[in-house]
């Protein structure tokens, strides 16, 4: 019995003893994935390098090249050549790939932190045509 006694008087000493620990040294998280941090920031700034997509996403340089390729390759993101320097453009027709907000654009998510300049840097398409479907229940074919 003396020794459970003793181990639990140990316990509280340490515990007395301990010293404050420092919530900002924790690794934080957040609401919003890796790609749609730094899809935002290309939408606040279409020029920048990827370096400096990743400082603004908070993510590596490695992994910033990993998710801008995966939306470039999903058609979120187009990249083009200005000199010897990228420029990305975003396309907001698309969906976003996400089961809570299925049915959602990348728009809206867009104009839920919208500066007046993200606008700019969007796809430039051309309206979209439809096509009156046949009575009988069939969706409009889309024209370009």
């Amino acid at each position: 019995m003396e020794e459970g006694g003793n181990r639990a008087k140990g316990l509280r000493q340490m515990e007395s003893q301990r010293v404050p620990i420092d919530l900002s040294t924790l690794r934080s998280w957040t609401f919003i994935t890796n790609h749609a941090q730094v899809l935002l920031a290309v939408a606040r700034n279409p020029e920048a390098t990827v370096a400096e997509l990743a400082q603004a996403a908070q993510t590596t340089e490695r992994s910033a090249y990993r998710v801008l390729a995966d939306l470039q390759q999903a058609g979120y993101v187009r990249r083009r050549k200005v000199g010897r320097q990228n420029s990305y453009e975003i396309n907001p027709a698309l969906p976003l790939c996400d089961p809570t907000v299925e049915k959602e654009l990348v728009s809206d998510l867009l104009r839920l932190v919208a500066d007046e300049d993200v606008e700019g840097h969007l796809f430039q398409r051309p309206p979209q045509r439809l096509i009156r479907a046949p009575q009988g229940g069939r969706r409009p074919a889309r024209l370009s």
